[in-house]
C-alpha cells in the first residue's frame, strides 16, 4: 500500500478480512506518524520510504492510494516486476476497470486504473445504458462527497479527477462527449456520497433499461452492500438517474460512500487476479 490517508488506512483493513490477501506494507513519504502507527496496529510493515520501500517488498500486488501526481513514477518503478498494480488515485494511466464491467481484464492486466470513486460509482449504471440503447450521446455527471470524506491528496486532484472520470466515461460506454462536475459539501450532518447522471441515450427501451440497471446496482452491492440507484426516469432520449452510496460494515462513517466504493472494488479486483494466479499454477 502506498499512502495512509483515509483511502489507505480503510483498504488495509479491507485485505486483512479478505480471505485471500494480506496487507504486508505500508508506504508514505507524507503520512503523519498516528496514521502509520494505526497501520502498524493493522499488523502491516510501515516505511517513511514510499515507492523505495515497496519496490523491495517483494510483494504480488501494490495499491496506490497517493496522488495522481506521484503515480506515475510509482508505475515506472514497479514496470519491470511481477506484480499487479492497482492505481487508486484520478491518474489516466493503466486499464480503466471496474468490477461489473469489464474484470476480467485484471487476471491478465498489470497496470489497473479505478478511475475514481465517481467512475466507480456511476460506470456500472452508464454501461447498462450503453448496452441498452442504440447510440449514447451526452453524459453529465454530477458528484456530491461530504467535506470530511476528503483528503488533502483528493482535493489537490480535483482537476485530474473531473478529467479521468470523463474520460473514462466515453472510452467504457461510448459517449461521444462528458462533462463531470463535483461538489464537496460541508453541510452537516454530512450527505452520503451521491452521483446524478443525465445522458442522451437513442433507442432507450424503458422497462428493459429499469431491469439492466437495477441487475447492475445488484451486482455491485455484493462488493459494495450500500450502493442504490435510488431514481431512474426515461424521457423520450433523455435519461436521468441517482445513484447513492453509502458507507456500511463500521470501517467508515455512513457518508464516506466514496471511500467504500472504490477501496471495495479494488479488493474485489485484486482477488480476482490472486485467485487467477493460484488457478495458473495449479495447472
Amino acid at each position: 500500500m502506498i499512502g495512509a490517508g483515509m483511502l489507505g488506512l480503510d483498504l488495509a483493513e479491507r485485505l486483512n478480512a479478505s480471505p485471500v490477501l494480506r496487507c504486508e506494507l505500508v508506504a508514505s513519504r507524507q503520512s503523519s506518524a498516528s496514521a502509520l502507527r494505526r497501520a502498524a496496529q493493522l499488523g502491516c510493515e510501515v516505511s517513511t520510504e514510499g515507492i523505495a520501500a515497496v519496490a523491495r517488498a517483494g510483494v504480488d500486488v501494490v495499491f496506490d492510494a497517493s496522488s495522481a501526481e506521484a503515480h506515475p513514477a510509482h508505475w515506472a518503478a514497479l514496470a519491470s516486476a511481477d506484480v499487479l498494480l492497482v492505481d487508486l488515485t484520478p491518474s489516466s494511466g493503466g486499464s480503466m476497470l471496474t468490477p461489473t464491467v469489464n474484470a476480467v481484464r485484471a487476471e491478465s492486466d498489470r497496470h489497473l486504473s479505478l478511475v475514481s470513486c465517481g467512475g466507480q460509482a456511476v460506470l456500472p449504471v452508464l454501461d447498462a445504458i450503453a448496452t441498452n440503447s442504440e447510440r449514447v450521446e451526452d453524459v453529465e455527471v454530477v458528484t456530491t462527497v461530504a467535506s470530511a470524506s476528503v483528503g488533502p491528496a483528493t482535493r489537490d486532484n480535483l482537476d485530474e479527477y473531473l478529467a479521468t472520470t470523463g474520460y473514462a466515461m466515453e472510452r467504457l460506454t461510448g459517449a461521444t462527449r462528458a462533462k463531470v462536475l463535483a461538489t464537496i459539501s460541508p453541510a452537516l450532518p454530512a450527505p452520503a456520497f451521491r452521483a446524478q447522471i443525465t445522458t442522451c441515450a437513442h433507442g432507450i427501451q424503458p422497462t428493459a433499461l429499469a431491469d439492466a440497471v437495477e441487475a447492475a446496482a445488484t451486482a455491485v452491492r455484493q462488493y459494495a452492500p450500500g450502493y442504490e440507484v435510488s431514481a431512474l426516469s426515461v424521457a423520450d432520449d433523455l435519461v436521468r438517474a441517482t445513484v447513492t452510496v453509502t458507507a456500511q460494515g463500521g470501517r467508515l462513517p455512513p457518508y464516506a460512500g466514496n471511500v467504500e466504493i472504490i477501496n471495495a472494488a479494488a479488493v474485489t479486483l485484486a482477488e480476482r487476479y490472486a485467485r487467477s494466479r493460484e488457478v495458473g499454477r495449479r495447472g
